[in-house]
């Protein structure tokens, strides 16, 4: 697979004192450019900017995926195994409440992955994965 470049999302907040505590004390996240009205943050190596539009903050469908409800609406990074496994944990001890806990779906199928769903402090739904054969991301 060829070096992946890094993607950019943005996304509204209803307070972005909470957005920033949250993203890089709880996500480890370091910090780019801000404003008064924005802040931009290293998420793995991807560009993901908080913008303040309260109005914009809203609730997201879910939709039935292995028996879970998951957030329509939602962004996060497909990370390495170990990686993801780690980084789980340490979001455990931080006591993250989970809209759907860590597990391993689609046991033994193609597209095996280990995935997770939290909320941010604006409701923003997070998802990170990992594939257990990275070559399987895009298998049907």
């Amino acid at each position: 697979m060829s070096k992946i470049q890094p993607f950019h999302i943005a996304f509204p907040v209803d307070d972005l004192k909470a957005a920033k505590s949250f993203y890089t004390e709880i996500l480890g996240c370091s910090l780019g450019r801000s404003s008064d009205s924005w802040i931009d943050f290293n998420l793995f190596g991807h560009q993901v900017v908080a913008h303040l539009s309260p109005d914009e903050v809203r609730t997201t469908e879910k939709s039935e995926v292995d028996g879970k409800m998951v957030p329509v609406r939602h962004f996060g990074v497909i990370l390495k195994w170990d990686q993801w496994h780690e980084f789980a944990n340490m979001l455990q001890t931080k006591n993250i409440k989970f809209v759907i806990e860590p597990y391993v779906r689609f046991k033994g199928e193609s597209g095996e992955q280990a995935t997770m769903f939290f909320l941010d402090p604006s409701g923003n739904a997070l998802e990170f994965k990992s594939f257990k054969d990275q070559s399987s991301i895009f298998e049907e």
